[in-house]
């Protein structure tokens, strides 16, 4: 079922309706058979950036689409809806490309961001290590800058989305001892000394790969560093209220996808002579999940339009995080709920839903970190 939306305009519309078109024709045919066999979609990412879909809330300067972040959310929700892995994805190539243009010369700019806005290069995010996730000023690896030029990098990386597939990787290292002594790098990801472990085993989202980072010394061009030394932590957390918008517009679309499944399987099914969806407590949980997912969207949209304002929207971010990963875990096992036994079978896509919306509450900040940062606000606003 098609999500009405209110989009601000035709243009928008517009994008809106050709996602459409490309995710039913490139993501719902092919999402079942990679993520039950976990092969990755080679080519995919091509597709989605010839047809403009992986550079929206950036300038067309660069060879973005110069869309506002309350749009480009929406198309990600779309994406979602098909195929969640592919949509969490593109979330995090987002993300990835941000360092460059938010704090990058115009040189770095014009040499390497067209590029990855129309997708000719995927990028990968490469913050958290083994012992760094949710605490990102205890990073251990080192970049040692040396005599004649470059850095050497020494440490592993954790937990890369993309990681092994990706052209690039938006890294930070240590450059000096300290909260201060992080910096941000854009490594190719085709670099002497740079190897990946095997694809983690995860529990959903299987398509797209997650590993580790291993780095051997490797030589990374002065040139690829992003900002000044030292600055990594503060392009790092500058991103991060934007990407945790872009996990809860996947979440919603997630939990969209869940809801039309159990309203479908609900008009068909039928017991005691009646269609299920008649029966009022089955009726009622329906209209709880439809009205926890119109909530979430609700959320990340206010979020997003304050981000396209430039007014402070770091609470709103993380509160649409919070509440949009929630309520997808919760709609997703409800529908599993619905179809009943056949919800427990992969026969239907509800399971895979479920174990996919589970991740959702972890990354980009557990939820638990949210609550932290929406309560830290709290404090900070009564101060005033």
């Amino acid at each position: 079922m098609d999500v009405d939306r209110l989009l601000p305009t035709p243009e928008a519309a517009d994008l809106i309706a050709l996602t459409r078109e490309i995710a039913d024709k490139e993501l719902s045919s092919r999402v079942n058979e990679h993520e039950a066999a976990e092969t990755y979609p080679e080519g995919l990412f091509s597709t989605l950036g010839e047809t403009g879909l992986l550079g929206l809330p950036y300038p067309e300067e660069y060879g973005g689409g110069g869309q506002p972040y309350e749009v480009y959310l929406q198309v990600l929700e779309e994406l979602a809806a098909r195929w969640a892995a592919v949509a969490v994805a593109t979330s995090v190539h987002t993300l990835a490309c941000h360092p460059l243009y938010a704090f990058g010369t115009d040189a770095q700019k014009e040499r390497w961001l067209p590029a990855m806005l129309e997708g000719r290069a995927i990028g990968g995010y490469s913050l958290s290590e083994p012992q760094a996730g949710s605490d990102a000023a205890a990073l251990a690896c080192k970049a040692e800058l040396q005599e004649d030029g470059g850095y050497r990098v020494t440490g592993t990386k954790a937990w890369i989305t993309h990681g092994g597939k990706a052209d690039f990787y938006a890294l930070f290292a240590r450059t000096a001892p300290g909260s201060h002594g992080i910096s941000c790098f854009l490594a190719p990801g085709a670099t002497e000394g740079l190897s990946f472990g095997a694809p983690e085993r995860k529990m959903g989202l299987q398509a797209v790969p997650t590993t580790s980072a291993y780095w051997d010394g490797a030589l990374i061009e002065a040139d690829r560093r992003i900002g000044d030394e030292g600055q990594g932590l503060q392009i790092a957390f500058s991103a991060l209220d934007s990407g945790r918008l872009g996990i809860a517009a996947c979440a919603t679309g997630l939990a969209q996808a869940a809801l039309d499944a159990a309203v479908d399987y609900a008009n068909e099914r039928t017991t005691f002579g009646r269609k299920i969806v008649d029966h009022q407590g089955l009726g009622f949980l329906l209209a709880d999940m439809a009205a926890a997912v119109d909530a979430a969207r609700a959320t990340y949209l206010d979020a997003a339009r304050r981000r396209d304002l430039g007014r402070p929207f770091s609470r709103q971010a993380s509160a649409a995080k919070l509440i949009a990963t929630d309520t997808a875990m919760k709609v997703t096992t409800d529908a599993v709920q619905v179809l009943g036994g056949y919800g427990y079978t992969r026969d239907f896509p509800v399971e895979r839903y479920m174990r996919e919306a589970k991740i959702m509450q972890i990354f980009e900040g557990t939820n638990q970190i949210q609550r932290l940062v929406i309560s830290r606000g709290l404090v900070r606003t009564s101060e005033k």
